[in-house]
């Protein structure tokens, strides 16, 4: 009984203080970055993607657009995307059998808007993710496909938290 009377006086001071905390910053002029005035309204469904033509090139474009939104056939802006992935072995048995592989991968971009040549914003972003290959053929392969559609989730994060913070004007 006691333990549930402290939590619940956690959980309001909790939400008292996130509140507290929530007019402060807005009084300082904080907005949501997904807000209606916030960084990424220009960006909310209006961004074209173009990419690989790959499964991790399907995943990566996917995610971009589950962040910002699909866009209509008249997008103001098109993204384009690129993505190198390599797959590299780094543990190794005395036997000589590797047992877990990495893979790093490199995300491109250029952002400009519809039917211009001009990039308003490009760069590129890095992770890597990992996978065992101490299972089955079949959960190896399974783990392989999952480490590469992690990565690909990592990297479209990447692309748009970049994108977000590089595009205030827009």
């Amino acid at each position: 009984m006691w333990l549930c009377r402290r939590l619940s006086l956690s959980r309001r001071t909790l939400l008292v203080g996130g509140l507290s905390l929530a007019y402060l910053l807005s009084a300082c002029g904080f907005v949501p970055v997904y807000g209606s005035d916030g960084t990424a309204a220009g960006l909310r469904g209006g961004v074209a993607i173009e990419g690989p033509e790959t499964v991790e090139g399907y995943r990566l474009r996917t995610r971009i657009e589950d962040r910002l939104g699909s866009a209509p056939s008249s997008a103001a802006y098109v993204l384009t995307v690129g993505l190198s992935l390599r797959e590299s072995g780094v543990a190794v048995t005395p036997e000589g059998a590797i047992t877990r592989f990495t893979i790093p991968g490199v995300g491109s971009y250029a952002l400009r808007a519809a039917g211009s040549e001009e990039v308003l914003l490009s760069g590129t972003v890095e992770s890597f993710t990992g996978y065992s290959t101490t299972g089955s053929t079949v959960a190896t392969q399974a783990a392989s496909e999952d480490a590469r559609a992690r990565l690909a989730v990592i990297l479209a994060d990447l692309i748009v938290t970049r994108l977000i913070a590089g595009t205030p004007g827009l």
